[in-house]
């Protein structure tokens, strides 16, 4: 087995119109990337997960190119399809409503042990 540095692992949670975009700039990086598809959040919406394995001294490298490629934005709802049983604590509000999507919430772990196969 070959001896490797500190290693990281990189939990990505990125709005689903984010994904391929990120997952196009790591790759073009030279990062391996793992996608899988996920949802939740307080709309329940399609988000993308992207699993980075990588040495400490990329971790700032990935994370740049993450925020690159991943932008929150301004969407109006309409609550009113949510009905009284939504993720919004029961209440009902019949309008529209402004929310920021999109971002990427980022999770930096560390690796006791890696191997590849």
């Amino acid at each position: 087995m070959k001896e490797v540095g500190i290693v990281k692992l990189i939990l990505a949670i990125v709005h689903d119109e984010d994904g391929a975009r990120v997952l196009e700039s790591l790759n073009k990086g030279g990062f391996s990337v793992t996608r899988l598809s996920s949802s939740g959040g307080f709309l329940r919406a399609g988000n993308t997960t992207l699993v980075v394995g990588t040495d400490e001294d990329k971790v700032d490298e990935v994370l740049q190119l993450i925020k690159k490629s991943s932008k929150s934005r301004k969407q109006i709802i309409d609550t009113s399809s949510l009905g009284a049983n939504n993720s919004m604590g029961g209440v009902y509000m019949p309008y529209p409503v402004e929310v920021t999507v999109g971002g990427a919430t980022i999770f930096v772990l560390d690796v006791d042990r890696f191997e590849k196969i």
